[in-house]
């Protein structure tokens, strides 16, 4: 690890780079001789062989010529044998071809049964074929490079033949491998003497530069009282100055910005207010943790995270912020642990730089205002939906009593309908009223719980008989079941019947004739009194029944009206359910009838379970 930490150093650093300027200027150098060196080696041993190959090709045509119809074809090859044996290249093979490639004779004893045969390498097609300038590299089957030349022999204007050459050349190489064995040598020592000489450079510079190291390391454990030893008038003692004056300012702008760090950061925690900086780019810088729990952030912000992507803010917004002139805006939040978005009111406040002008960055402050608007919500709604109610019937008592007040009334059968249907509006008026008053205890929590305990079997029998008339006019089927774990609850008699009454009544009304309606208690898993009201009435459609339970909501509002319902039946039921400790949830298929059911705590006197 030691051997490690030193090739950290500057130290270390230094003397590679001398080491390696050494290196690369030798390497470009031996690089440039050695492939001249090469070059001309290799251009003069193709030079050698060419000029041989010449004069043998001349020679040749010359016993050509000379022996061309005076002597037999055996003397012929004797005198071109003894011509190539006498033209001795130092591991050299040549040939001499005839004008079809056949081989006359060779240099090169242990060929000999190659003669006769012919050759078909490229350079001596190109030769047969009258091209002089031929030659190629080939590695023979010893794994040795060779030159190959091949010339044209000419008599006159016809090739007879050519002059075949391969030349060993190793000598060649292995001269080359000394030239660089002797640069290799040169390149070592010198690079040695650079690496002496890198050291002791390299530590004139780096034994002030250790010293300030040091003295830095205790300024950043804390201890501002150290002082850096000045090294001379140069650069590094200039800078041993600086830094000796650096840890004096550091020290008291430290204490400084320590004192104004635990404030900000006390007023920050202790916000209700979420708090969100940034800089000039829009990124995050700071964020106080209850801005972090409005925007669902449950690990470290990443730093820099774009300002209008956290909010989610659309074009127009993100442009407005980035030049400045963005004041707030309400927006939608997912706040930690998958809650429903909260509604936030956002404000931005622009950082000015005291020179120059310009945006240094954003405050952005987050403010929850969710229960507030949806205070306000329910509000309008609850009094659009109470106008409307209460408007409806008030419209038809008007317009029956001015026809009433018309002449309606000299006329008895029409009059006795008239005052019927303004009885019925009244009635009905009366009736959302009550709801709404009930309502408003239930809410307000002015409604007190009277428990008692009750007979489960009896109440479901009381609520079926109530509904008796009804039942018969319809011809609709009800039962009642209670399990033995549920004989008795303690409750509140008088608002369960009530709760009973509503679920049955509108089982009631959407049960045609000759229907089902089942009442059955029994105890669930959770060890809780359920209640349930199932029938076979038309059903629910899906998208309606998540909504079932607000107030004044309605399937079919018309037909609800019709039969005399306000709205608000369910939504008293949940109420009340609520005020019991328990929950309430209804299941339904269209035209397949629906199941409610309600959960209520089976508790004695004395708290424990029954």
């Amino acid at each position: 690890m030691k051997g490690l930490s030193f090739f950290r150093t500057i130290q270390a650093k230094l003397i590679i780079i001398y080491v390696l300027l050494i290196l690369i200027a030798m390497q470009l150098i031996g690089v440039y001789f050695v492939s001249s060196m090469k070059n001309s080696l290799t251009d003069n041993f193709t030079k050698d062989l060419k000029a041989r190959a010449e004069m043998l090709s001349i020679l040749t045509a010359d016993k050509f010529g000379s022996e061309a119809g005076t002597a037999d074809e055996e003397t012929a090859v004797e005198s071109l044998r003894g011509m190539v044996n006498n033209l001795y290249i130092n591991g050299a093979e040549i040939q001499v071809l005839d004008a079809s490639g056949k081989i006359i004779t060779t240099s090169v004893p242990s060929q000999n049964d190659y003669v006769g045969q012919r050759n078909t390498q490229t350079v001596v097609s190109r030769a047969l074929q009258g091209i002089s300038d031929n030659e190629e590299y080939i590695i023979a089957d010893d794994n040795v490079r060779k030159k190959v030349v091949a010339k044209p022999v000419l008599s006159g204007d016809k090739v007879v033949g050519a002059i075949y050459i391969a030349a060993d050349m190793k000598d060649l190489y292995a001269t080359i491998s000394r030239i660089n064995s002797v640069f290799l040598s040169g390149l070592l020592l010198a690079l040695a003497l650079t690496a002496v000489l890198g050291v002791i450079l390299a530590h004139t510079i780096t034994h002030p530069i250790k010293e300030m190291t040091r003295h830095a390391t205790a300024v950043a454990e804390g201890r501002y009282n150290r002082k850096m030893p000045v090294f001379g008038n140069d650069e590094i003692g200039q800078l041993s100055q600086a830094f000796n004056y650096m840890t004096g300012r550091l020290r008291d702008a430290l204490s400084q910005n320590e004192e104004e760090k635990e404030k900000l950061a006390s007023i920050l925690a202790n916000m209700s207010d979420g708090v969100v900086a940034t800089d000039e780019s829009g990124g995050v810088i700071l964020m106080n943790t209850r801005a972090a729990h409005m925007l669902g952030s449950e690990g470290p912000l990443p730093e820099g995270a774009p300002l209008d992507e956290l909010l989610g803010l659309d074009h127009e917004q993100s442009g407005s912020l980035a030049q400045g002139n963005a004041q707030s805006a309400m927006l939608h939040l997912s706040p930690m642990g998958g809650e429903d978005p909260n509604i936030v009111r956002v404000t931005f406040t622009p950082i000015h730089r005291r020179e120059g002008g310009g945006i240094a960055g954003t405050i952005a402050v987050l403010q929850d205002v969710t229960e507030q608007e949806n205070l306000e919500e329910s509000r309008r709604e609850f009094v659009a939906n109470v106008s409307h109610e209460l408007r409806t019937p008030l419209t038809t008592i008007k317009s029956y009593a001015e026809a009433l007040d018309d002449g309606a009334l000299e006329d008895p059968q029409l009059a006795v309908r008239f005052v019927g249907v303004i009885r019925n509006e009244t009635e009905r008026m009366i009736r959302l009223v009550t709801d709404l008053l009930h309502l408003s205890r239930l809410d307000s929590k002015e409604s007190s719980l009277r428990i008692q305990q009750t007979d489960i079997s009896e109440m479901l029998e009381d609520v079926a008989d109530r509904f008796s008339f009804q039942i018969r006019q319809k011809r609709i089927h009800i039962s009642t079941r209670v399990r033995e774990d549920v004989a008795s609850a303690w409750l509140d008699r008088d608002q369960i019947d009530q709760v009973l009454g509503n679920l049955v009544s509108n089982a009631l009304k959407y049960t045609p004739e000759g229907g089902m309606i089942q009442l059955e208690a029994l105890k669930n898993e959770e060890g809780m009194l359920a209640i349930s009201v199932r029938d076979s009435g038309i059903g629910i459609p899906k998208k309606d029944i998540e909504r079932i339970f607000e107030r004044f909501y309605r399937v079919d509002k018309a037909r609800s009206r019709n039969m005399g319902g306000t709205g608000l039946g369910l939504s008293i039921a949940r109420e009340i359910v609520k005020a019991h400790g328990g929950s309430i949830s209804l299941q339904s298929e269209l035209n397949e009838g629906s199941l409610v059911t309600f959960t209520l705590p089976l508790k004695q006197e004395g708290g424990s379970a029954s």
